[in-house]
């Protein structure tokens, strides 16, 4: 339905345009040819004729076209903020009526000297600041939404690669920037009103998902930034872009084949990564004088007391573990990994008969686009959210067997491409182990690199972690 309406609209638009081109003197077909008519606007407005080319750029040729469309609405004595305003988001509207109004007239190249002194027009302050606070807000939305956004992190299911406190960049253009898919919100807040809370964004208008071309594809072991995809249900139901912005490790890719045992990632029955300074949390037991907290948070070392004298649970990296392990009163660190067969609760698929847990669990298969899986008893529990919630089908399980939309089906082709999120942190983290599969329409970005990192226990200068300043993210 939305295709028509917008179908529709731009048809309207367009016969606006003409009507305005006719009227500077230009043949009205002109203005539906894509370049060429930016051409004839460059014209008519006395802008330089090779602007044009960089109507090719991505992103840049967002600010060429209505650099363009605005002259040449000046052109024709459209000068007020509303005009302007009205010329951007409502263009259906007042385009048709200024064509054919015939008290409206081409004037000249707006940008002239004759022109400017024929009709000058003087800014109130008010407009001043207006056309500033317009021009910043649009600017920053759109290289926040399609160039590069700025993220914190603020829990340590990264440890140690990322740390909590690190503020990053992530590039929306390394895998493609994605079209806002609810277009329609307040800008620079993500899904909640600053200060006054409730919904940032209007369900009004929602596009399908679409991702402009970008650098590259996404690379197993990406540090990435995603939605989150368990948002879909109650009692949030937020749209995919407007979900909480998860940042993961990618370790399995479309097709791949995931597993893990004893703690160790595989993938295609292979070694999969293992983060050099990825985190396991250990027990740790000493003798009656136990651990002085004060060295383990100068050490950055995160230590549960577990209840039990003398035994704590500590999360580190391995050439940690070894350092503490060395330690005088320190009688046994042992990596605190779960046992095969051992089920525990929230691990994906969420069925207790598989005694699947954080630590062992698979082999699973990661669904890409144009893969047909077989619908039967053991593939149903890991591929039924994505064909249902992310794909939007209707599935059934009935007597006679199972029901796609209402068709008997013992297959399905997905749609998109799939990938395994997991944190470096790998006993602190909530990643894919508990909630299965993210798909492609949720990724956000490439994280590159951290601009800051602030140290909670920090004061003053030595707040700042200068040795993390500007470090590349791998």
């Amino acid at each position: 339905m939305w295709y028509i309406i917008f179908a529709v609209l731009t048809v309207v638009a367009h016969y606006g345009l003409w009507k305005l081109f006719v009227k500077a003197g230009r043949q009205g077909w002109e203005a539906l040819v894509p370049f060429y008519r930016e051409y004839v606007m460059a014209q008519l407005t006395g802008r330089a004729k090779w602007i044009v080319i960089l109507l090719l750029v991505p992103i840049v040729n967002i600010f060429i076209f209505y650099g363009l469309y605005l002259d040449l609405i000046k052109a024709f004595g459209k000068r007020r903020f509303w005009e302007n305003a009205a010329a951007v988001l409502v263009p259906f509207i007042v385009l048709p009526i200024w064509g054919n109004d015939p008290l409206v007239k081409y004037l000249g190249n707006p940008n002239s000297e004759e022109f400017k002194k024929k009709y000058f027009y003087k800014k109130s302050m008010a407009r001043e600041w207006a056309d500033a606070i317009v021009f910043a807000t649009v600017a920053a939305s759109l290289i926040r939404g399609f160039l590069i956004e700025a993220y914190m992190i603020p829990t340590g299911s990264m440890e140690r690669t990322l740390l909590v406190g690190d503020f990053l960049f992530v590039s929306k253009l390394n895998y493609g920037p994605r079209v806002p898919m609810t277009p329609l919100a307040f800008p620079f807040a993500h899904h909640t009103m600053p200060l006054t809370g409730g919904k940032a964004y209007s369900e009004l208008i929602e596009l399908p998902y679409k991702r402009l071309p970008g650098f590259q594809d996404i690379k197993r072991n990406d540090v990435v930034v995603f939605n989150y995809p368990m948002e879909a249900d109650a009692p949030y139901n937020r749209p995919v872009d407007k979900r909480e912005n998860y940042i993961k490790r990618c370790v399995g890719m479309p097709g791949d084949e995931v597993s893990m045992s004893n703690a160790v990632l595989y993938v295609n029955g292979k070694p999969g990564f293992n983060p050099p300074e990825g985190q396991l949390d250990y027990i740790v037991v000493t003798d009656q004088t136990g651990l002085d907290m004060r060295v383990m948070r100068d050490k950055r070392l995160e230590t549960i007391d577990t209840g039990q004298p003398n035994i704590y649970q500590v999360f580190m990296t391995a050439d940690e573990a070894a350092m503490v392990k060395g330690w005088m009163n320190v009688k046994e660190v042992v990596p605190n990994i779960r046992k095969a067969g051992e089920n525990e609760e929230g691990t994906f698929p969420h069925v207790s008969a598989l005694n699947w847990n954080f630590d062992n669990f698979g082999p699973i298969k990661i669904p890409s686009k144009g893969w047909t899986v077989q619908l039967d008893s053991a593939t149903m529990p890991l591929y039924e959210r994505a064909i249902t919630v992310y794909e939007g089908n209707k599935l059934e399980n009935k007597a006679d067997g199972t029901y796609i939309n209402g068709a008997k089906a013992n297959s399905y082709t997905f749609k998109m491409d799939y990938y395994w999120m997991m944190g470096d942190n790998r006993h602190n983290s909530l990643d894919s182990r508990g909630w299965g599969f993210v798909p492609e329409d949720h990724i956000v970005g490439k994280a590159l690199f951290t601009w800051l990192s602030l140290d909670e226990l920090g004061s003053g200068l030595s707040k700042i972690r200068w040795n993390r300043v500007f470090k590349g993210i791998e």
